[in-house]
């Protein structure tokens, strides 16, 4: 009965639309970082429809300041900068096929101030649809860090 039960809880789980979206976390998984410290990040990014997603965009939270990438086998990557020469926004292109995931590690430093870091990822699917992981729907949250 107990296995059962767990059978049963992970597949609800698994049926979350919530748990299975693009999310930014620490290298090792952690969802918090020091204040002012160089961290890698890993954007985690699953393909959540019958169709391939074609690009991944990344727009790099005010404060945080991007300083390289780890190369992504199979994708462009491009970059957006500010005057400053500071990476305000990534963008990986290639494809990640259906029931497939692709993550993309890159290293930062962190602002220097606490609080929360949210970070809007832009997900483009083979039909030119986008699903903008912003936080302005609840059903797509953005992903967050908390800086302490």
């Amino acid at each position: 009965m107990k296995k059962l039960s767990l059978l049963l809880s992970v597949a609800a789980l698994s049926l979350t639309p919530a748990l299975a979206h693009a999310v930014v976390r620490t290298e090792t998984g952690a969802a918090e970082s020091a204040a002012g410290a160089s961290e890698t990040y890993r954007l985690n990014v699953p393909v959540e429809k019958d169709m391939a997603t074609t690009a991944v965009r990344l727009e790099v939270p005010k404060g945080l300041t991007i300083t390289r990438f780890q190369v992504t086998p199979g994708f462009v990557r491009t970059v957006k900068t500010d005057d400053a020469g500071l990476v305000t926004e990534i963008t990986w292109t290639g494809t990640i096929a259906p029931m497939e995931y692709a993550r993309f590690f890159f290293q930062a430093r962190n602002p220097e101030a606490a609080g929360d870091v949210s970070w809007n990822v832009y997900q483009t699917y083979a039909d030119g649809s986008v699903v903008a992981w912003d936080g302005v729907d609840p059903q797509t949250p953005a992903s967050k860090t908390t800086v302490k």
